[in-house]
């Protein structure tokens, strides 16, 4: 690797935050569910298997860290995937491993 692609100390904690996020099963699902089209907290219930309330825990960390964003439609509250990078590796780790 050439000096110049080496990441920054700065960069390769981002991505460590990003990927300590991702590490739990269930944001990775959730992930998972959210790589194709914005869906709601019931939506997301229902996929993942897990609880109301977990599922908004789990949205609430990842929309901490930037990883997803809310949009409210009348009654309920939509999520989708923020960044288009973690999107890509979403899917990538889709097509490695689940397919």
């Amino acid at each position: 690797m050439e000096q110049s692609q080496i990441p920054t100390p700065e960069k390769c904690e981002l991505v460590a935050d990003i990927l300590k996020v991702l590490s739990h099963p269930q944001r990775l699902l959730i992930l998972c569910q959210l790589s194709d089209q914005p869906k709601s907290v019931g939506e997301l219930e229902k996929l993942s298997g897990a609880s109301q309330s977990a599922v908004s825990q789990f949205l609430g960390k990842m929309k901490a860290q930037g990883l997803v964003k809310a949009q409210k439609q009348n009654q309920f509250t939509y999520y989708e995937i923020a960044d288009p990078n973690i999107k890509k590796l979403i899917q990538s780790l889709y097509t490695i491993y689940c397919v």
